[in-house]
């Protein structure tokens, strides 16, 4: 490659070049969550030793947890480490489940499935929490600037979040490209603001030294202990290094954490102690308060577009959680509407959308202050961390090839510090802890229903399946009794590919025909995030007439089987679309309590498949060229 081809650059250059604009676009998405944590974190720490007044001792012990706290679980655990553990370069929970699924045996396969359930569970409680948080946080800074101002903060916040999901579903891309910036800007501010006030105390220093954090427990017990609740705040949104790993890659992203994000809060959280060691009174506030009058609104709409930047990155998140979920089969067939034609990350689920929103609404409306809402906040972080550190127990020992030893002395530290932070926030349980236990709860009660009833289902109407191996001579001997034969193509859809497909045998028994020529068409979701177009189909011939192909799609790939099917012309699928015909099955589902799973179940069962798109529009068929026909099915 020429200098003039590379626009003047050298290979190396523009290598260079790509990894610094990922770099600062990781700041924007990845780091949105984290980068937020310094306007609550501190202020929710002191509340607990507040009460008989912060003594010094306190206030650097406090920070010293934090400081440690990011060292351990960010920059050890997932930066160093956990970001290494991808799935054709995808991340997450359900990303990371799906890579060890054909590794284990059944019984364990089951364990795994759910704490990959309960992982998805807890994110997304975290997905509704986050930006109600973050953005009340933001806002409530108009009180210092004046104190009238307190009563439109829950209009102002509503209204901001009302707005950002309105916008989803007309895709993020252009802000999108704004974000890095903008939260480039939001660090360097938080760290020159830092930085401008640890010379108020220089002993603030002294919290570098992970003695003055053991010190801290030590010596205050019982409000150490809760303390250390508060102290989780710090590594809210760590979760998001590992889940957006897929979208910027392991090396921009921890660039950006080492040049980046971690000075800036290690120097955030140095500032707000070295001020409140030399202004107590600051404890109320101290990462406002740091700020001189001048500079206070414009910080505070610099924070309220992190926050924003923040809870976008959260649904933009769990968009993806929910699309991976639907694809290994945790969730119906939801609608999901692609908003840029180039970038197939983004995406928009209209329904999650919905319910992250109301979600949101209830929590801001419940809690009604930034400080309330802390309470409920920690649990569904640190339960999903967790999860995490289990899963990649698993991954060292089946996938790098680690023995239990080595495995278990890299995470059972981790896991051990993660389960004091768990414990740590469940003592919050009755005061808001509740609430991303009950929505998690909602979540993996969803899940596990869907999953167990497609399972009893496709065992059932499998019993009364004729297989394809017997169907095919039968109706392929010329008798008196033979259907009429027309011409055209006709494609089935189905999931048990063995097994001759309903609609087809419903074609024959009430439309007394069969095509010149048929295909029966498997979608298969391989346990990777995509799968490259020269794999995409395998074709089988099973008669003249009939052939077998199977379409194989990533986790994060969209089915679109139009598109697949002009592809595989190039494999010798000769049809004409004018003169194709899609059947499809549809199930009427009636509950049955006295089979199977419970009556309330068969019902939440029924309600969740009423939800799932069409499967024209799922797998992107041609409207004009699709044939349903409908069964009933009881469960």
């Amino acid at each position: 490659m020429t200098a003039l081809q590379t626009g003047g650059h050298s290979p190396a250059a523009m290598d260079g070049k790509r990894l610094l604009a990922l770099s600062v676009g990781s700041i924007g998405v990845v780091y949105g969550d984290i980068g937020t944590s310094p306007l609550y974190a501190f202020r929710e720490a002191l509340r607990p030793v507040a009460a008989d007044g912060v003594t010094p001792e306190e206030i650097i012990g406090i920070i010293s947890l934090m400081l440690w706290t990011l060292t351990i679980i960010v920059t050890v655990k997932y930066v160093a480490f956990l970001l290494r553990a991808d799935n054709d370069g995808e991340g997450g929970t359900l990303s990371l489940l799906a890579l060890l699924s054909n590794r284990v045996t059944a019984g364990h396969g089951k364990l795994l499935f759910l704490l990959g359930v309960i992982g998805a569970a807890l994110f997304l409680g975290d997905a509704m929490i986050t930006p109600a948080l973050s953005v009340l946080s933001a806002v409530e800074g108009l009180k210092i600037v004046e104190p009238d101002l307190g009563r439109f903060i829950l209009p102002i916040s509503i209204g901001i979040l009302v707005l950002l999901f309105m916008v989803q579903s007309q895709g993020t891309g252009a802000v999108s490209k704004a974000f890095g910036p903008v939260m480039l800007l939001w660090f360097l501010t938080m760290g020159l603001g830092g930085l401008h006030h640890i010379a108020d105390d220089p002993a603030i220093f002294a919290a570098l030294n992970p003695a003055h954090a053991l010190r801290f427990l030590a010596e205050d017990g019982y409000v150490g202990f809760v303390v250390l609740g508060s102290v989780f705040l710090t590594v809210t949104g760590a979760e998001a290094l590992y889940a957006d790993l897929g979208h910027f890659g392991r090396k921009p992203i921890q660039l950006a954490w080492f040049v980046a994000v971690f000075p800036s809060l290690a120097l955030n959280y140095l500032g707000q102690g070295a001020f409140v060691l030399s202004h107590p009174q600051a404890a109320s506030d101290p990462f406002y308060l740091m700020f001189p009058d001048w500079a206070l609104v414009p910080v505070i709409f610099l924070a309220t577009a992190a926050t924003i930047i923040a809870s976008q990155a959260v649904i933009t998140g769990a968009f993806s959680l929910a699309r991976q979920a639907i694809h290994l089969g945790f969730l119906p067939r939801l609608e999901v509407q692609h908003t840029s034609s180039v970038d197939t990350g983004q995406i928009y689920v209209p329904l999650i959308n919905t319910l992250l929103l109301f979600g949101i609404l209830m929590l801001i409306l419940m809690f009604r202050s930034s400080e309330a809402l802390a309470t409920a906040y920690g649990i569904s972080v640190t339960g999903a961390m967790v999860v995490t550190t289990f899963l990649f127990f698993d991954y060292l020992r089946l996938r790098r090839g680690w023995s239990v030893a080595a495995a278990l002395a890299l995470t059972l530290p981790l896991a051990g510090l993660e389960l004091v932070f768990l414990s740590a926030n469940l003592l919050k349980f009755l005061d808001g802890g509740y609430v991303p236990a009950l929505i998690a709860v909602a979540v993996i009660v969803v899940m596990s229903t869907w999953r167990r009833g497609t399972a009893e289902l496709l065992e059932k109407v499998r019993s009364n399946y004729i297989p394809l191996s017997s169907f095919i001579p039968s109706i392929e001997r010329e008798s008196r009794h033979a259907p009429d034969r027309v011409t055209g193509t006709a494609i089935f859809l189905t999931s048990q590919p063995d097994f001759t497909p309903p609609a087809l045998l419903h074609n024959i028994k009430h439309n007394h025909v069969l095509h010149e020529k048929n295909i029966i068409l498997s979608v298969v979701t391989e346990n990777r995030p995509t799968v490259p177009e020269e794999e995409r189909g395998t074709i089988h011939r099973l008669s003249d007439r009939f052939c077998l192909l199977t379409l194989h799609f990533g986790f994060m790939d969209t089915p679109d089987i139009s598109r697949a099917l002009g592809a595989m012309r190039k494999k010798g699928l000769a049809f004409d679309i004018m003169s194709t015909s899609f059947y499809v099955g549809r199930r009427k589902l009636v509950s049955n309590p006295h089979a199977g799973m419970p009556g309330w179940q068969d019902e939440l069962y029924i309600f969740l498949a009423s939800l799932a798109a069409d499967p024209s529009d799922y797998f992107r068929l041609p409207t004009n060229r699709v044939v349903e026909l409908g069964t009933q099915v009881t469960i």
